[in-house]
């Protein structure tokens, strides 16, 4: 089985101005950590953070994308205009892009390809909320949302990029799936996966993406089938974002 190297990625989520990213940029540089991660400012801070990670071996990432090429589209973005602007990553179906946008798990999983098509890498979220948990759903939910994908994505382009489980009841509700709920959650991930592809499956980055902090991030990490962590709020901090990344490492 290879070894899965963490990965741990800051969703900027909307939120940043071009003085807060300098003192968040000039932290992160000051101790850049030793494990792989991707930052996912808003699309208008993507040049400036492109710029102040430029000597360091962070990723950049957006955190939406355009269905379509360029064209007649006004207020999107393509994937392209990603990747020339620096961009190597973009979070794909985020629960807030499902519940606020109407994001459905078709959508998602199109996106998924699109961006798979320009040439970066997603990082696709799947997840269920808190009715659907309580409801003894989470697994029905995940699966049909994760089989969306793999109709339109191999497992082999899917481990390029990643996967990531946020439950979305963890999510900035300072509620934390237990590192055993969501490793089960992982485990039963990876093996759909391994049922289309073994060797890619297991090859596969799946992130924990539910209110990951500096004092669990730890715990979260150490779990088999957890590979890294999606980071939202707690992202904002660049201490706090170091924090966690020095745990994955």
């Amino acid at each position: 089985m290879p070894v899965r190297a963490k990965l741990v990625a800051a969703n900027w989520k909307m939120n940043g101005s071009q003085s807060e990213n300098e003192r968040w940029l000039a932290t992160f540089r000051s101790a850049p950590p030793h494990c792989e991660t991707v930052v996912c400012p808003p699309f208008v801070y993507l040049a400036q953070v492109a710029q102040g990670l430029e000597r360091t071996q962070a990723g950049i990432g957006a955190q939406n994308l355009c269905l379509q090429v360029a064209g007649a589209w006004t207020g999107e973005v393509a994937g392209e205009m990603l990747i020339d602007l620096g961009a190597q990553w973009v979070i794909v179906g985020h629960s807030e892009r499902r519940a606020a946008y109407g994001e459905t798990d078709e959508i998602v999983a199109a996106k998924a390809e699109r961006a798979i098509a320009a040439g970066l890498r997603p990082i696709v979220c799947i997840g269920e909320t808190l009715e659907q948990r309580e409801g003894g759903r989470t697994q029905q939910v995940v699966m049909a949302q994760l089989d969306a994908i793999l109709r339109r994505c191999s497992v082999a382009q899917l481990a390029n990029g990643a996967l990531a489980y946020e439950p979305v009841w963890a999510i900035g509700t300072g509620r934390t799936a237990t590192p055993q709920q969501a490793q089960q959650v992982h485990a039963t991930i990876r093996a759909r996966l391994a049922g289309a592809d073994q060797a890619s499956a297991a090859a596969t980055r799946v992130l924990y993406g539910g209110s990951v902090k500096p004092g669990n991030a730890a715990e979260l990490f150490s779990q088999p089938d957890i590979d890294g962590g999606l980071i939202g709020g707690a992202s904002l901090v660049a201490n706090d974002f170091l924090a966690i990344c020095a745990a994955a490492r």
